[in-house]
């Protein structure tokens, strides 16, 4: 994603907003990890921070200097989903905005499990 300068033209790579997006999202309460899914078996695995980047998908929006972020993500048993996922949405768009001077144009989040608290 290129983003134009009053100097010149910063290019960031899709592990930058990956990092960034992964980060504020496992940060938010009630978040037990990013996801993902093996498609072979329905299989939900949940990731280590060092591999945050198979749970989040950064893609560029069409005629614009926006991106979209898809996260899946596995939360906590016992939290409210709707109230944890418009957090979610609110932190990654500040964090990405913030770091980066990118719009973020929307946030989708796919609940693939819940686990318990202990």
């Amino acid at each position: 994603m290129k983003s134009n300068l009053e100097n010149g033209t910063l290019d960031l790579s899709s592990d930058v907003f990956i990092t960034i997006a992964g980060y504020a999202a496992t940060n938010c309460f009630g978040v037990k990890g990013m996801a993902m899914r093996n498609v072979q078996d329905g299989i939900v695995q949940i990731l280590r921070r060092d591999n945050l980047s198979k749970g989040v998908k950064i893609s560029a929006v069409q005629d614009s200097d926006a991106i979209d972020v898809e996260l899946h993500i596995i939360v906590e048993h016992g939290v409210n989903i709707p109230a944890v996922c418009r957090s979610i949405m609110e932190e990654v768009r500040y964090h990405t905005e913030k770091q980066t001077g990118v719009k973020v144009e929307t946030v989708n989040i796919f609940v693939d499990s819940i686990m318990s608290g202990k």
